[in-house]
């Protein structure tokens, strides 16, 4: 009697090599088996062929490990839906959950549409010179914190980000805003959060005094050494700015202790120096962390990276995660964010049913009140999700979460890297397609080599200092 027939299924077994080693990544756990001899010989027999009978298959490997550690190998794949019966109907993606319950932690307040830079490549649709910004008032703001703590009813915790525009330009609201969901927080008996990304140019030493003494979480525009900053980081009329955002921001780095202050860069055609800007940001001006978006979401702006430029970009990523490799096994941080921020995901097995909390963890406010799906969104054409005077449109929301969750009819399916990405960004799908639900396929050969690198750096972190995990990842979450 012939023995089942197997075939493997690559939707939920992916195996990265490298330097003479293989590590399985089980898509549906996102948990990481290194491979011995005897599993490498299995898989490669089991990828040899479209089908292959069960005897077969622990032939091959039995000629040279014992017949009963060969077939628990492959019992065990089984179990994990690596290998299963050619023909079975083995369900790849869970059924998309409906979400119906909106547990926010965080608000982010669009303070003023108003900035004082006009940089080359910015998103926002609503931005104005200042004099022309629209402000967001205490009523918007007061009705924004007591949403958030309505829906973050079961949290110890709420998190308010001030955005803009330049939200340093509504300071007056920020310090009202502040003082009133402090207040409110302890009379319900949480912890409220503070954070902000501000270009730095309004800086004052006073400002930074109240950030202490309120804990902010400070994140500065930058894009690196003046001659890259420049490019596109400009004031209104058109002058560089690097000079004062420098200073303003060694001036904040100098005396800040209450959180690390974390750099934003923004990498547009023909902006690839990325070690250069990180030597700079992280060496120079002495930034904790330093991440960097790449530019892909219209591939007809003057100003997105080109594929020559995205390969660029990703070698030199690579590069700097060689680097945070070597600085991690002496216990030491790098502050290359994109690589820690993989790290983590790794780490923890994260498992993404959708692209990111925007929707359902993080709303944003514009000024009028409106609920947005993230900050990117604000004054966009996109219908709001409600507004604070009235609540979430659950309905709405809930239908458009439910279809972000689908992946039924996508790449994204099968894709291996499926729980990491889940799609990728509403607002870059947005930008470049007109949809938000449309998938980032632009990228994801991209995305899916730096997830296979990132496999390889965790690997080597977790043989050579696994402690590492425990102080820079696990410790920062916890205080996070």
């Amino acid at each position: 009697m012939p023995s089942e027939v197997m075939s493997y299924n690559s939707a939920n077994g992916h195996v990265v090599r490298f330097d003479g080693r293989a590590m399985l990544l089980h898509v549906p756990t996102t948990a990481l088996f290194e491979l011995d001899e005897l599993g490498q010989t299995v898989i490669d027999a089991a990828c040899s062929e479209p089908r292959i009978e069960r005897d077969s298959l622990q032939q091959t490997a039995a000629a040279r490990f014992a017949a009963a550690d060969v077939a628990q190998f492959i019992s065990r794949l089984q179990e994990l839906g690596v290998l299963q019966v050619a023909g079975s109907e083995q369900a790849v993606n869970p059924r998309p959950a409906q979400v119906q319950d909106y547990p926010l932690s965080t608000l982010v307040l669009n303070v003023n549409t108003g900035c004082n830079l006009g940089c080359r490549y910015c998103y926002k649709e609503d931005l104005q010179t200042p004099a022309r910004g629209e402000r967001m008032d205490f009523a918007v703001a007061s009705r924004s914190v007591e949403l958030l703590l309505q829906q973050a009813r079961d949290r110890d915790s709420i998190n308010i980000v001030f955005f803009g525009g330049e939200p340093l330009t509504n300071m007056p609201l920020i310090r009202q805003v502040v003082d009133y969901a402090q207040e409110r927080a302890a009379a319900v008996g949480k912890n409220v959060d503070f954070s902000l990304t501000t270009n730095a140019t309004l800086l004052t030493p006073q400002l930074v005094a109240f950030f202490e003494a309120h804990r902010f979480g400070i994140s500065i525009s930058i894009d690196g050494p003046k001659v890259i900053h420049d490019r596109n980081r400009r004031t209104v009329g058109g002058k560089g700015t690097y000079e004062v955002v420098a200073r303003k921001a060694r001036m904040l780095l100098e005396s800040y202790r209450a959180r690390p202050v974390g750099a934003r860069v923004t990498l547009t055609a023909g902006t690839t120096e990325v070690e250069e800007i990180h030597a700079h940001l992280r060496g120079e001006l002495g930034f904790h962390e330093v991440g960097y978006a790449p530019v892909t979401s219209s591939a007809n702006a003057a100003h997105a990276l080109s594929v020559e430029d995205l390969e660029a970009v990703h070698a030199a990523f690579e590069r700097l995660g060689e680097q945070y490799l070597r600085l991690a096994i002496t216990g030491r941080n790098n502050g290359f964010s994109n690589m820690h921020q993989l790290m983590t995901d790794l780490h923890e097995g994260r498992r993404k049913t959708l692209p990111c909390g925007a929707g359902v963890g993080l709303l944003a406010v514009d000024h009028k009140g409106g609920l947005n799906l993230c900050h990117r969104f604000t004054g966009s054409e996109l219908p709001v999700f409600g507004t604070v005077q009235e609540g979430i449109d659950s309905a709405r929301l809930g239908e458009f979460l439910g279809r972000a969750a689908d992946r039924s009819g996508t790449h994204c399916a099968f894709c291996r890297i499926r729980n990491l990405c889940a799609g990728g960004c509403y607002h870059e799908s947005y930008a470049r397609f007109g949809d938000p639900l449309h998938r980032t396929y632009h990228y994801c050969n991209l995305l899916r080599r730096w997830v296979d690198f990132g496999v390889r750096i965790y690997s080597g972190i977790m043989t050579h200092n696994p402690g590492f995990f425990r102080s820079h990842i696990e410790t920062r979450r916890a205080n996070a």
